[in-house]
């Protein structure tokens, strides 16, 4: 059967629909988890790495492009899957155990090809899945399998598994989940280690913005400080001062701008991962237990406050880009004026000049006709005057008389033609 062209992203979204399956988990089981913050630049030996394990183990190894990848190692399983901005390896094991924390997975794992992962670990979690016992624990037994720590947690699923958690590193580096199974499936144990996993991974992404926001407050501070002298100095500038005004508010913005850039993908990166452990907290469906603080209070009242910082960060930027954008445009309008004033001084003053300039012409063309005309009649009466001393009846005051006016005409029209040539050949 014959059919249209497949969209060339057909199957890589297909492929997306069922990417990052949870494990199915028969209890009892054990697993750790590693997160380790990665970048593009670490892809490659990641691939390596999985590729080296699986030849070690005889199996096969995943195709180049896939972001994530199960196998079964014999003495364990493991799970990777890569992300944006990390990567994970979940080991697993299932069967019996004692102290659900005392034996981790990962001590079956090579200590030398764990050496070589590439990145740096954000998130080390043991988990344990056991039967819930018949009896309700005793709280300091349950304690002491986290050595003592303040236990958050409650029944989860609507009451089908209790989980028991303390969010503290241990000496060996791990923090420790203890699941108890009520009435788990297979599927939904998967479910539920893969969430409390991806509750704290995404907790500490959201965390990692806390420590950038508390170095940009005391920056944000500092210019907020001195966008408030500069307001104060607008107030009595003079003109001459407002330029460099201007060029301090200039430099201000392009400080509160740079924090502004180099926050801004870590801010919203925040509030995502923020908006992730909210949903994951909401899918466990956690009922409170008598005396035990719930996991979702626990991490809600931990992580609120930080991104409550987040936000403040971000809210003073925006509120000092958009007051510094307000006061650069008054002092830009202010320093247009002055301009305006002075050019428009420049111009009247030009004005009088050609005004000047004007009246000394027509002072100079007068004098230069009056200086011409008087030569010419000169020597039109120098000629008069040889005429009649050549014997030629000719009044030689009478010629010079009557040649004045017509020497004076023709000499201004001479002089008023000259201006005009000038004219047009300078415009």
């Amino acid at each position: 059967m014959t059919r249209p062209a497949n969209h060339p992203q057909r199957f890589a979204l297909n492929y997306e629909l069922h990417a990052r399956p949870p494990e199915a988990l028969s209890i009892p089981e054990q697993a750790s988890y590693l997160a380790l913050a990665t970048d593009s630049s670490n892809r490659q030996a990641e691939y390596e790495c999985i590729v080296e394990l699986c030849t070690r183990y005889g199996v096969t190894s995943p195709a180049p492009e896939l972001n994530h990848f199960k196998v079964d190692l014999g003495t364990f399983r493991l799970k990777w899957e890569r992300r944006a901005e990390c990567s994970s390896y979940t080991f697993f094991r299932q069967g019996q155990f004692g102290d659900p924390f005392a034996q981790p997975v990962i001590a079956s794992v090579p200590q030398d090809w764990l050496d070589q992962l590439p990145g740096q670990v954000l998130v080390a979690a043991h988990v344990a899945l056991r039967k819930a016992p018949v009896e309700t624990p005793d709280s300091e037994e349950l304690a002491s399998l986290f050595e003592g720590n303040p236990l958050v947690g409650g029944r989860v699923g609507d009451g089908v598994a209790s989980v028991r958690a303390d969010f503290r590193i241990h000496a060996d580096g791990f923090s420790r989940f203890l699941i108890e199974d009520v009435s788990l499936t297979p599927r939904q144990a998967g479910r539920m280690v893969q969430r409390l996993l991806e509750i704290e991974t995404y907790l500490m992404r959201a965390l990692l913005t806390l420590p950038v926001a508390r170095a940009t407050l005391p920056v944000l501070s500092d210019a907020d400080r001195q966008l408030a002298a500069l307001l104060n100095q607008m107030v009595d500038v003079r003109s001459e001062d407002e330029p460099a005004l201007l060029d301090r508010l200039t430099r201000l913005a392009a400080v509160v701008e740079g924090t502004i850039s180099s926050t801004l993908g870590r801010i919203c990166a925040a509030r995502a991962y923020q908006e992730l452990v909210a949903r994951r907290l909401a899918e466990l469906r956690e009922v409170r237990v008598e005396g035990v603080q719930p996991l979702c209070e626990f991490v809600e009242r931990r992580l609120l406050p930080a991104m409550g910082t987040c936000e403040t960060v971000a809210r003073l930027q925006d509120s000092l880009s958009e007051r510094i954008s307000r006061a650069s445009e008054m002092l830009r309008t202010r320093v247009d004026i002055s301009l305006q004033r002075q050019n428009q001084s420049l111009l009247s003053s030009a004005a009088r000049r050609a005004k000047l300039q004007l009246r000394l012409q027509e002072t100079v063309e007068g004098l230069s006709v009056a200086a011409v005309s008087y030569y010419v009649v000169g020597l039109i009466g120098y000629a008069a005057k040889a005429v009649k001393a050549a014997g030629a009846p000719v009044n030689a005051e009478i010629v010079t008389g009557l040649a004045i006016p017509i020497v004076v005409i023709v000499a201004a029209l001479g002089v008023r033609h000259i201006r005009q040539l000038v004219q047009r050949a300078a415009s």
